[in-house]
């Protein structure tokens, strides 16, 4: 066993028996309290919810979390893997000072992240020993606002997914409401506002050491340049629990649409609301942006958001056919972005062999097609299909180089001897030749399924 594995297992065992002692120490409380009728409040109950959030089930369940996830270290440069052993020496003063409400977590790190669309968006990553504890606390918040949060809401909860929510929306277009309000909320995780924030906190935990806790860590800061900006709004993106406070905020989003009685999907800040008429759309726009603007103190960005047809809007890397019955497709954007992706990775002046280039395929590849695949248009997959194989024809034939090379393996690989030589003396470029009758036979699409290529159509 290396040495380092052996650290982190010795590290982990070292963390374990810490909570072990607490464990004894805690239900000897209890036992004791018991005898002389001087119990405490349950820990479920929300004035005591930081006892909770420090039982040692619960820590384990959040160390475990951590460590699956991984990530970069934060500002202080701990790993993932020293979280353990630095647990195990420091844990009692920071469980003191959780219990206290004295703990102060470091600013969160800033990187930059490219999105989808274009640009770029900053992520904050807190240090693991502080995404240990918000997932602590995380694990302990999350059951009680789940099941008060709406039905239509899908991002960032347990159980539900991206796939169900594009679902939902094609549900909707097919009982005949088809237009979209599309609602983009601008650069919504910078600019959630904590005072909404605490307040609607405040109405469901008593547990003032909570409060302390997560306004801390919602005015930790922010490392950027080596300087700390301080930050009076905003959830930065990055630790665990930022979603679920986002969630809470945009709860009173999801709880105006369902008093107005409409039919609406949203996946964190992606919402779409379903009408039947243009003109219907227009008020909706209008009157739910007012509400964001005024009652949940985000801005809705009015270039972005827009009223349209189903087939002309994107949600969540989707959109959908018209007529009676919508079929979800990739959106364009998405398209555009996948094919941006291959040609870099099948670049003919790349300058790697032609396995390392599938194999770097097939990684992005599998990834896409898990979320992708969810299409209801093959024909589109079985077309990139065709088209990833026909850019590695053209590598495989700009790495021939010459002539008599290409003749020569045209030829091994069971091309005529005319047909070979016409094909190898060609003056047309790699691509154009991609296409031809020789290389479709000499490298057929067995030849790259056998090097470990997927294809894009699920199963």
């Amino acid at each position: 066993m290396a040495e380092a594995d052996r650290r982190k297992i010795q590290g982990v065992l070292a963390f374990e028996a810490v909570l072990e002692g607490e464990a004894r120490r805690c239900a000897k409380g209890r036992a004791e309290a018991a005898v002389t009728g001087r119990g405490t409040e349950s820990p479920a109950e929300t004035a005591r919810l930081m006892e909770e959030v420090l039982q040692a089930e619960n820590l384990r369940k959040a160390l475990k979390r951590v460590r699956s996830n991984k990530g970069s270290a934060g500002v202080d440069g701990m790993s993932v893997t020293a979280l353990p052993g630095y647990l195990k020496e420091h844990w009692p003063r920071i469980r003191e000072e959780l219990l206290a409400g004295r703990y102060k977590p470091k600013p969160v790190k800033r990187v930059q992240i490219p999105k989808p669309g274009g640009g770029e968006r900053g992520l904050g990553i807190p240090t693991v020993l502080d995404r240990f504890i918000q997932q602590a606390v995380l694990q302990v918040l999350q059951p009680l606002w789940e099941p008060n949060f709406s039905e239509h809401s899908y991002g960032f909860r347990p159980g539900r997914s991206a796939h169900q929510a594009v679902a939902r929306a094609q549900g909707y277009i097919a009982e005949g409401y088809g237009v979209v309000v599309d609602m983009d909320l601008e650069k919504f995780f910078d600019r959630v506002n904590h005072d909404i924030l605490m307040g609607l906190l405040m109405r469901r935990v008593e547990d003032k050491r909570v409060w302390k806790l997560v306004r801390a860590y919602l005015n930790a800061g922010v490392l950027e340049g080596g300087l700390v900006k301080v930050t009076e709004e905003g959830a930065p993106q990055g630790g665990p629990l930022s979603p679920l406070l986002s969630n809470i905020v945009l709860d009173l989003l999801d709880k105006e649409l369902e008093k107005r009685g409409h039919r609406f999907v949203r996946y964190a800040d992606d919402c779409n609301v379903y009408v039947k008429s243009e003109r219907a759309g227009q008020r909706v726009l209008a009157s739910i942006g007012s509400f964001i603007e005024k009652k949940v103190r985000l801005k809705l960005n009015r270039e972005k958001s827009a009223v349209g047809k189903p087939s002309e809007r994107k949600f969540l890397g989707f959109s959908f056919t018209g007529g009676k019955e919508p079929r979800r497709r990739i959106a364009p954007q998405a398209l555009k972005r996948l094919k941006a992706k291959i040609t870099g990775l099948t670049r003919r002046t790349r300058g790697v062999s032609l396995e390392r280039m599938i194999q770097e395929l097939a990684q992005y590849v599998i990834g896409w097609r898990g979320y992708f695949g969810y299409c209801q248009t093959p024909s589109v997959l079985k077309a990139l299909d065709g088209w990833i194989r026909r850019r590695l024809r053209s590598v495989l034939w700009t790495q021939w180089k010459r002539g008599r090379i290409r003749y020569a393996e045209l030829r091994r690989r069971g091309v005529g001897k005319d047909l070979a030589a016409q094909t190898a003396g060609s003056v047309h470029r790699p691509w154009r030749i991609s296409k031809s009758p020789a290389l479709s036979y000499a490298l057929p699409n067995a030849f790259f399924t056998k090097l470990g290529l997927p294809s894009l159509l699920p199963g």
